[in-house]
């Protein structure tokens, strides 16, 4: 259930970050509300699944994919730009979150 939490709070990660982005500077309400109830959610979530799984393992996922997937939004909603540099990172990020992962420590 830990695992289900932390892909719940990676989540609202996302969703926060993207009704930031959408929010203009805290000037459009709708927006700001998704940016309190994103991030809110989230971390509720990640205090949750810090309950059963390390922290270095929490907090490595969710950075981790929320980057990801923030980066991913950014390129496919907003017309960001993809880049070598850019995919490399995003790349070098990932393969950081496997290794933590794989080393144990649970």
């Amino acid at each position: 259930m830990a695992f289900v939490f932390l892909l719940f709070a990676v989540l609202g990660e996302v969703f926060g970050s993207t009704m930031l982005k959408l929010s203009d500077g805290f000037r459009k309400l709708p927006a700001t509300l998704g940016v309190v109830a994103g991030y809110g959610a989230a971390f509720y979530l990640l205090s949750l699944s810090l309950k059963t799984l390390a922290l270095g393992t929490v907090y490595a996922l969710w950075a981790g994919l929320g980057t990801a997937l923030t980066a991913a939004i950014g390129i496919w909603i907003f017309k960001e730009k993809m880049n070598v540099q850019k995919a490399l990172g995003l790349a070098v990020i990932i393969m950081g979150v496997i290794l933590l992962n794989v080393s144990g420590g649970h």
